[in-house]
Order: structure tokens, then sequence, then C-alpha cells
């Protein structure tokens, strides 16, 4: 399942809490020199207005950026804050999150009393090709089918399209965990821990 996210016509420029209040100071000024450059590629895109939301600056346009949008926009930001690659990160889109789970993986590692974790997950996840440009929103959460059961669910949160671009290059794939083969299904939002049924009723 992908939720849907906000609005694809919006920059979001994560950035510290102090420059934020600096730049949204002059975002009236901004908003002109930023077209401006943005005119100056000839790009169509255009700048309406600027706010922030919790550490980020949100730049709302009347188009989708494009990635050399992007990159005059975070030239433009840099400069105008005098500001170093460590205070401000690079622009994106706003994205949505998908939520997948991988099943056929053993719970425990080796028949040992050890059970799988949520970093033997992460390098599983990172040494497979299917899972290239795929980013977890947050560790996998890893639960036993059932109490009798050897073997695991593992759910993933990952950054998706609205789209779901990057759900469909996985869902339904098998891939192997030694001599194990796993498989990525779809998933309802996961809170991260199973509840009883009665304890909603």
């Amino acid at each position: 399942m992908t939720t849907k996210g906000p609005s694809c016509k919006q920059v979001i420029v994560p950035i510290s809490n102090d420059l934020s209040k600096r730049f949204t100071k002059n975002s009236f000024s901004y908003i002109i020199n930023i077209n401006c450059t943005l005119k100056s590629i000839k790009s169509n895109t255009c700048v309406d207005f600027i706010c922030t939301d919790n550490k980020e600056v949100i730049i709302s346009t009347n188009n989708v950026a494009s990635n050399s949008n992007l990159q005059e926009i975070e030239k433009y930001v840099k400069n105008s804050l005098s500001a170093n690659d460590d205070n401000i990160t690079s622009p994106r889109l706003p994205q949505s999150k998908s939520y997948l789970k991988i099943v056929g993986i053993p719970y425990f590692i080796d028949k040992s009393n050890t059970h799988v974790a949520s970093k033997d997950i992460k390098h599983i996840l990172k040494n497979n090709h299917i899972f290239n440009n795929i980013v977890l929103v947050s560790k996998p959460c890893i639960i036993k089918v059932s109490p009798k059961s050897d073997m695991a669910i593992i759910w993933i949160d990952i950054w998706d399209t609205q789209n779901s671009n990057n759900t469909k290059k996985v869902i339904n794939r098998c891939f192997n965990v030694r001599n194990i083969v796993a498989m990525v299904r779809g998933a309802n939002i996961n809170p991260g821990i199973l509840q009883c049924k009665n304890c909603w009723k």
C-alpha cells in the first residue's frame, strides 16, 4: 500500500530552524530572485509562495520541478544564506510511503537461538540488486509468523513516488537469502507491532 503524499508541485529543502527563519523573513524577494534564476535557464516553472514546516522550507511551484530546477534552487538557497553543505540538504520533491512485507525468511539464524535482527535485513537488502535505489523510511520490523513457527515476516516501509514506482519494481519479486527463496509482497499500513484484534473491538 502507498500513502498519498503532498502535492508534487512543491520543492522541499531540509534546513535548520535558524536558517529557515532567516529565509522566510525575505521570502518575497527570494521568490522574485528564484523566478529570475529559473527564467534564465528557460524553465516554465516559477515559485508561487514559500513557507516552513518542521525544519523544512517548502517552495510551492506552478509545475513539478525538474532536476535542473532543483539544482538552481539549491544554488540560490545556499548562496543567499551563505550556508555550507552541512546545514542545507539538497532540495527534493515530496515523497510518499509504501508498505511491504517479506516472507520466507527463517526467524532464527543457522538453527541457533539468535533471531534475525533489523541490521541483518538491512544487509540483505543492501546486497540484493532488486532493492537498488530503494530507501527505507525506518528500520525493518521482524515478527514470527506464529508463536510456534520458525519463520519470520519482515515489514518494511520505503520511500516511494505517488505512482508507487518503487513498489512496482520489487513487489512479488523473489530473491535468495543464502539457500532460501524469499518473496516481497504488498502490505497495509503497519504500526510496527501487531495488536490483538480483541484489543481493538
